[in-house]
């Protein structure tokens, strides 16, 4: 990862984390659909970085969250979850040729298919493991499911956006 790369990935961690705490916090859809956008921040960052480093950015990145949404350490918890399963899960939706050095995971660069299909699930498990926590396991199956699903594709659908209005696709040579 070069000097130049590494100061945009901080500076977009920076920004996802200042629209996650000021302005997304509050807003709820239908009393059950989260928008945790800042997961996305942990998601596009570089193919090439180590578990070990996503994972203590991820620590970190979630404990700030944390302390702007009083949560003690349960958005801390759930990025490092789906930053440890990252890895595996790019590994496991490599496609035929690699991919090129460089690369952020982007909707652009590396197509609908397949963001669609590293990203949703890592949401998913990030939301899940979210709202059990929050919930100790007390809730009902239903509202559980409620709250994980609709959170999911509200967070998905916000993060699509976002990427259609300000990420360009990397220009090859």
């Amino acid at each position: 990862m070069t000097g130049s790369s590494m100061v945009r990935a901080l500076f977009s961690l920076f920004l996802y984390f200042l629209v996650q705490v000021f302005v997304l916090k509050d807003i709820v859809l239908f009393g059950d659909a989260f928008c945790f956008l800042y997961v996305f921040a942990l998601l596009l960052l570089p193919l090439e970085v180590k578990t070990m480093s996503i994972m203590l950015v991820g620590f970190f990145f979630g404990l700030s969250v944390d302390a702007f949404y009083d949560t003690t350490g349960m958005h801390a918890a759930t990025t490092v979850l789906i930053t440890f399963v990252r890895a595996s899960w790019v590994k496991a939706n490599t496609p035929r040729g690699g991919y090129e050095d460089n690369v952020l995971p982007t909707l652009m660069n590396l197509g609908p298919i397949w963001f669609v299909a590293y990203s949703l699930p890592l949401i998913l498990l990030h939301h899940l493991a979210f709202f059990y926590i929050d919930m100790a396991g007390t809730a009902s199956f239903s509202v559980l499911f409620t709250k994980v699903l609709s959170s999911t594709f509200f967070t998905f659908i916000l993060g699509l956006i976002v990427q259609l209005l300000f990420y360009q696709r990397k220009r090859g040579i």
